[in-house]
């Protein structure tokens, strides 16, 4: 549902809320445009069965088919960290850890083990998250296998109450916790340590971060994880969730068959909610940290009242005003981000939930440069105040309006072709938060009906509800270094107080043209007509060279995808062109283009969905996109204006050179990007292209005069140019636009091919070992890599190695050792720029066990090579190919890659059709022997350790 969810608010900053004027004005019109809403209750969605067993356990069940033959298996604990006691912190989310290590009808490693076996990956597919309130698993299964789905409703059934919480898998898991809660350690963690007792003050929640407390995870007594079990896991605090290609009578069946008999507990604690109490004084935190990598400010005002959930048809129009004043205020933010001198890289406000249940609160965020906190924060709380002293604008306003519809449009048209793992989201809120679900296509009728009753002034009117000095919480993050003197909270206050006071001047809206192009070309023709009956393509070669392919699909409704290339990119510059430009090409297209700068251009786009994203690659030039099909016209618009009109703007590129230097500053200062970026510079820095990590001082020195020559350089010439389009096309549109807009881009068929330097990679048996942090925290990279001749059958045997020395890297060094959170290892070959195959594996772990996991890691290599893979392993990969694969041919993004990297690759893209033949034709023989020729020779061990 496309609402105010509170998950929804925090993920996506770009759909929210706000405003202005007269409350007596709202509260009328309110009255007046709410006629009867407010006795009529939101309908719930008919096309889901929602029950509860006698038991108390909820469940909700649909039917559907995307993607074919599976079906996503949720259960829902309304319990998390929230209900911990002070013996148990960190105890919610280690029982999530141990529903994985042993239960009933699954002993230790046998569930994953029996998942893998049937195409379902740990991690990617099988999951589950511990949060304050809830602890959620995630499981997706095979539908076509009676077998299969009982055994995921067993599976289920079995995390619900039937997991065995032995001394010794406890024990055993202690290891693999602490090191999740290692991960977490760092500038950030320290940081919100600081400001939680502020932003939840007087709360539970500050106390209670789903992860813990070393200290009791290191000593907690096994009764008391078993005590927050038998506590907290039983049926009337959870739900089952089954969305997929199955009829509901049999998943309902076998929801009861499972769920029914698990008892009622006698005398059940309470489940409780948590206040969030509120505050008179503004409370404000100045945080900052030698290993902050970004300056973060964020300004909350929480409501004084508890949130109650949405359930008349009054509280869902409210929602949907509150969305039109969110879209306006980030629509001005934005503007502002792309502005001269812009105050923050990125600024979002929005209306929704914070970490407690029982709290909403208004809340604004930026992320700024080191030295723009203060300035952020002053432009953030003025941009609240001009919307309290003079609104918005019509013109504003109707374009928010056409945006909002022109996404409900887009659900409505893809409801039958959402897939089932982007439906249960909302059953899950439903469940745990009351959020209302009456399904999309009630949804799209009801914006239909009340968007275009809605009042300005009853949308203005919500700033006077948001803003308010008390209950206000003011957080200011960043870095601490040599040189750099940090905001302080009297700044922070004499800023408020100044804000408070201004009178500022209204916001200036500018009207806009109605086209972006302004002569419309001479069409070109189409010289040649080809189909792929195997592939279902057809190829358009047109009059100045271009080639257009295209394939008609059914996955989406509203969805059209496109990709081109020509080789050539900056691999064609001079070394002096290629080192003064390679900072600068990301903000050419910054400045928009035919004259209409990006905020003109986000205005005369309102209502399209449509977007267009040129680009120079080391080999090529591209761009990409994608349209709605209604707005497919615009999109071939944008592609020729690009070619033709992209203008240069100084004042747009300098905006984003300054936003670069604010977001690039200090990530050199995080330990882990840091080793990613050294490691960089120890493999590739004899390159004389290399240009390692990109300082504010090399930002500086970029040259967009030469970079903007240089672009119509590359994009002179069309001819050479192969264009990609997937997707729900009508033919005869595509083929008059391909002819209109880029039949007519000037071709010269210059056909150019991009140039390969003599460099390559650092090879040979090397160890490099870098320091950097703090924390006890550390990390191993190994990389095999070399020179080879490409062949296709030995890249996939590459990747399939990849996946198998995964998962037994995870059964010895988590699952044994007990020494990592997470590991992994990949394969692969390329052909371009040069024949090259590359093999890595990496993990995190403690400074202390990096020897022992770095060898055990390597004897996982040596068992490979010595005996090959066994056949066990293999078909679990097989399995999981075989299933990804097929949905993957039901995926516009997979097709659209896979035509364009065949012919960017030189490859056959026939050869996609044999995929499942090429799987079955895995052998362990052939493995052992791709891992013989690839994994025996020498390999660069790369280690992070912290600073001595």
């Amino acid at each position: 549902m496309i609402r105010k969810s509170k998950q929804l608010q925090r993920l996506a900053f770009a759909l929210c809320f706000v405003l202005t004027s007269s409350v007596f004005a709202q509260e009328t019109l309110s009255k007046k445009a709410s006629t009867n809403l407010s006795e009529e209750k939101i309908p719930f969605n008919p096309e889901v069965k929602m029950g509860k067993l006698d038991n108390g356990l909820t469940y909700y069940i649909k039917n559907n088919g995307k993607p074919e033959n599976k079906v996503e298996l949720r259960l829902v604990v309304n319990a998390g960290s929230i209900l911990e006691n002070d013996e148990q912190r960190g105890l919610a989310h280690f029982m999530e850890h141990m529903n994985f290590n042993g239960t009933k009808n699954f002993e230790k490693n046998e569930l994953v083990d029996y998942l893998q076996s049937i195409g379902v990956k740990f991690g990617a597919h099988l999951n589950a998250y511990t949060s304050f309130d809830e602890t959620v698993y995630i499981l997706p299964i095979p539908s076509d296998d009676p077998e299969k789905l009982e055994k995921g409703f067993q599976i289920i059934e079995d995390w619900a109450h039937n997991a065995l919480l032995t001394d010794e898998q406890i024990e055993s898991e202690r290891g693999v916790v602490l090191e999740e809660y290692r991960l977490g350690q760092g500038a950030n963690e320290r940081m919100m340590q600081e400001y939680l007792p502020k932003m939840l003050y007087g709360s539970k929640y500050a106390d209670r971060l789903p992860i813990g407390q070393k200290e009791v995870l290191e000593n907690f007594d096994y009764d008391t994880l078993r005590q927050f079990y038998k506590d907290w896991y039983r049926p009337d605090l959870m739900a089952v969730i089954a969305v997929g290609d199955v009829d509901v009578a049999t998943l309902e069946a076998k929801i009861k068959e499972h769920f029914g008999n698990i008892p009622k507990p006698n005398n059940p604690k309470p489940r409780e909610s948590f206040e969030l109490p509120n505050h008179k004084e503004t409370l404000v935190s100045v945080e900052s940290d030698k290993e902050a990598s970004f300056s973060q400010v964020q300004v909350m005002f929480k409501d004084t009242e508890d949130a109650q959930p949405d359930t008349t048809l009054e509280d869902y129009r409210k929602s949907i005003v509150e969305n039109v004043f969110s879209q306006m205020i980030n629509n001005r933010l934005d503007e502002l981000t792309n502005g001269e001198n812009p105050p923050f890289v990125f600024g979002s406000s929005y209306y929704g939930g914070t970490y407690a249940k029982t709290k909403n609160a208004y809340q604004s965020f930026a992320m700024t440069s080191e030295t723009g906190q203060l300035k952020a924060l002053q432009t953030l709380l003025e941009e609240n105040q001009r919307v309290k002293q003079h609104g918005f604008y019509e013109g504003e306003f109707e374009r928010a309006k056409k945006d909002i519809m022109a996404r409900m449009e887009k659900s409505f048209k893809d409801r039958d072709k959402m897939e089932s793992n982007r439906i249960v989201g909302e059953y899950i809120r439903n469940f745990l938060e009351n959020e209302p679900m009456p399904g999309i296509e009630w949804e799209y009728n009801f914006y239909k009906e009340q968007l275009p009753k809605i009042d300005l002034t009853e949308v203005n009117a919500l700033i006077s509800d948001y803003i308010k000095d008390e209950n206000r919480v003011i957080i200011l993050t960043g870095p601490e270094k040599e040189g750099l003197t940090n905001a302080t909270e009297a700044e922070v206050r004499s800023i408020l107080e100044e804000v408070g006071e201004e009178e500022l001047a209204p916001y200036e809206d500018t009207e806009v043209a109605s086209s972006l192009i302004t002569d419309v070309p001479k069409a070109g023709t189409v010289t040649d007509y080809k189909t792929n009956d195997v592939l279902g393509t057809t190829t358009l070669t047109l009059s100045n060279g271009a080639k257009v392919t295209y394939k008609v699909t059914d996955f989406k409704n509203d969805e059209i995808l496109f990709d081109a290339y020509s080789y050539g990119g900056n691999s064609l510059y001079s070394l002096e062109d290629y080192k003064a430009t390679a900072n600068a090409n990301g903000g050419l297209s910054e400045a928009g283009v035919n004259g209409f700068d990006k905020t003109e251009m986000g205005k005369m786009m309102s209502g399209k969905i449509v977007n267009v994203r040129p680009r120079i690659s080391t080999y090529s030039e591209d761009i990409s996109g994608n349209a709605s099909p209604k707005d497919l016209e615009d999109l071939f618009q944008l592609v020729h204006l690009y070619f033709t009109a992209l203008n240069k703007d100084e004042k747009a590129y300098n905006s984003y050179i300054d936003k670069q230097k604010s977001f690039l500053g200090n990530m050199m200062s995080n330990p882990q990007t840091y080793f990613s970026i050294k490691m960089g510079e120890w493999m590739y820095g004899d390159n004389p292209r290399y240009m390692g990590f990109p300082t504010p001082e090399m930002m500086d020195e970029a040259n967009y005069d030469l970079a903007y020559e240089k672009y119509k350089e590359r994009f002179a010439d069309a001819g050479d140019f192969h264009f990609y389009f997937v997707g729900n096309i009508d033919e005869k549109k595509l083929v008059d636009f391909a002819s209109q807009y880029i039949a007519s881009l000037p071709g010269k068929n210059s056909n150019e091919m991009y140039e390969v330097n003599d460099f390559r990679p650092l090879t040979g048996q090397h160890e490099k070992i870098i320091e950097k942090g703090a924390d006890p925290k550390s990390s191993v990279r190994i990389t095999y890599h070399g020179p080879t001749t490409y062949d296709t059958k030995e890249d996939f045997a590459l990747e399939t190695l990849g996946e198998i020395l995964t998962i037994k890297l995870v059964e010895q060094l988590r699952e044994e050792e007990g020494g990592v959170y997470g590991v992994g290892a990949r394969g692969n070959m390329s052909n371009m720029p040069y024949d090259w195959y590359s093999f890595t594996i990496g993990f995190p772990c403690g400074p202390e066990n990096v020897d022992k996991l770095k060898n055990a890691a390597l004897a996982e290599v040596d068992k490979l090579v010595a005996n090959g893979p066994t056949q066990k392993d293999l078909d679990k990969v097989k399995e999981t190919y075989l299933l990804d694969h097929k949905e993957d041919m039901k995926d516009n993004r997979f097709w659209l890659n896979s035509l364009k990297n065949a012919d960017y690759l030189k490859k056959d893209a026939n050869k996609l059709m044999d995929y499942n033949k090429n799987v079955e034709g895995l052998t362990t023989e052939y493995l052992h022997e791709v891992a013989k020729k690839y994994l025996s020779g020498d390999y660069l061990v790369g280690i992070h350790n912290p600073e001595s």
